[in-house]
């Protein structure tokens, strides 16, 4: 049965046949750092908020966390850790974590870098907000496809 519920989290087998989680698991093991220690801790933080969560690998090495559409991607570079939330713009955010891609309409995102915490309860409070926006739209389509 845990097997079925994993397989159920990770979606879209690489090439290789790796899973969508295994390659996450890669790619905080390949970076070394603290933006490794970073994404692990981020990555923890959506599955404390959102346990039905299910983890992609797309854009050829984007970790992506979807529940009901995607909620965010998490991309590491040379000096941040950038959460992307898909529909950022539509969310409310009353601790202000979002401190990137303010200007545009639909995406809003977190730089984090070394040294810098992160407000555990406010993304926790985010992604939960994603996922109910998520779940939201869906519904919408749903009544919509029914009429």
């Amino acid at each position: 049965m845990k097997k079925a519920a994993a397989a159920k989290k990770s979606s879209a087998k690489a090439a290789d046949g790796a899973s969508p989680s295994r390659l996450i698991d890669g790619r905080i093991k390949e970076l070394g750092d603290w933006r490794g220690e970073m994404l692990a801790r981020i990555r923890g933080l959506i599955r404390e908020a959102d346990p039905d969560v299910v983890e992609a690998w797309k854009w050829r090495g984007v970790p992506v966390w979807e529940h009901d559409g995607i909620i965010c991607t998490g991309e590491t570079y040379k000096d941040v850790v950038k959460l992307t939330f898909a529909k950022g713009a539509a969310l409310e955010d009353p601790a202000g974590l979002f401190n990137s891609s303010l200007d545009g309409n639909l995406r809003r995102a977190i730089d984090i870098r070394e040294g810098e915490r992160v407000d555990g309860k406010a993304l926790k409070a985010l992604i939960r907000a994603a996922v109910e926006l998520n779940g939201s739209k869906a519904k919408g389509k749903s009544a919509k496809r029914s009429d």
